[in-house]
């Protein structure tokens, strides 16, 4: 059975989210207060895959464990939301509180699962976020301001489990970059580097620029032999010095997006390399965790059945038969 759930709750659009003054900073009114918004989408990425979660309390300086999904709109709806969340607030700009690494634990818990199922969210889950404002690195995100309260926690909720992550939209460096090889910005956000932050996106037939420094949170320069974008590599499995195998010109998807303040620090994200040699990006779909669901696609039907049915008694070491 489809996990499908109604709402009643009014959603805000991702696009008036990311509304931006003529110097590229938020503009949406409840930056200012305390009340939340509500966004609904499909989930982009394995948090696992962009920033360490790993639980550090002590961390002397920064966020400890951070989390982070990309949330992309649908139809007109055209941008997308981060939604964020660290460890340690009271090392962190004028933050306030810490979470233990038991309390860290437990809200990477909560947040990577629906509250009514225990369904564990993956990408291309139609999700509903609730949660308050926070302006950073050119983008408004949804997070706990940097407070522990819990009174500033964000809500995730299932609204349909693998819809299936949007197709990558195809730009090209000319979409975000001007002939002096300067970042394209327009306040509307009706095109250049705006219009495309928080999507999925695709940029064909690139090369680096240099790639000696491939690694994982490594930041890489692709090229089209005039104009040049960053790239930044995520922390997947598939993503460690040696497992470069791209062609001299590749293919790149990832999930547009920005970090820094005013107009700059565009950039593309890949959360992980499966190793395919074509593209820069990663194909693998995270294992779902429904018991039963063979296929991963969300649901326990007679297609599982047919693809157990198929494999009965096979063997992963060959023909030769197991022990």
């Amino acid at each position: 059975m489809m996990f499908l759930f109604t709402t009643i709750c009014f959603a805000e659009t991702h696009r008036n989210l990311q509304a931006v003054d003529g110097d590229g900073v938020g503009t949406h009114p409840d930056l200012q207060t305390e009340n939340k918004v509500t966004v609904e989408g499909i989930m982009l990425n394995d948090p696992l895959y962009i920033l360490a979660a790993t639980p550090d309390e002590n961390a002397p300086s920064g966020p400890g464990g951070m989390w982070q999904i990309y949330i992309q709109g649908e139809g007109t709806d055209y941008a997308g939301t981060a939604i964020w969340m660290g460890q340690c607030y009271d090392n962190l700009w004028g933050g306030n509180g810490t979470y233990t690494n038991a309390q860290w634990l437990a809200e990477l818990y909560r947040v990577n699962h629906d509250p009514c199922s225990g369904y564990d969210f993956a990408p291309g889950d139609r999700v509903q976020v609730t949660g308050l404002l926070k302006y950073y690195g050119g983008k408004t995100n949804i997070n706990e301001r940097h407070d522990t309260d819990p009174a500033n926690d964000f809500k995730i909720e299932l609204l349909e489990a693998a819809v299936g992550l949007p197709e990558p939209e195809l730009i090209t460096l000319n979409d975000i970059k001007d002939g002096n090889d300067n970042y394209i910005f327009v306040q509307s956000r009706d095109s250049g580097c705006e219009y495309y932050q928080g999507r999925l996106v695709r940029i064909n037939n690139v090369s680096f620029v240099d790639a000696n420094g491939w690694d994982k949170n490594a930041t890489l320069k692709i090229t089209n032999g005039v104009k040049t974008f960053d790239v930044k590599l995520g922390i997947g499995y598939g993503i460690y010095p040696g497992s470069n195998n791209l062609n001299d010109v590749f293919d790149v998807i990832g999930i547009f997006n920005q970090e820094d303040f005013d107009m700059a620090g565009y950039q593309i994200w890949v959360q992980n390399y499966d190793g395919n040699g074509k593209v820069l990006t990663d194909r693998r779909p995270k294992p779902r965790n429904i018991a039963g669901d063979v296929n991963n696609d969300g649901i326990v039907d007679f297609r599982d059945f047919a693809d157990m049915a198929a494999d009965w008694l096979r063997c992963a070491l060959g023909s030769g038969g197991c022990n």
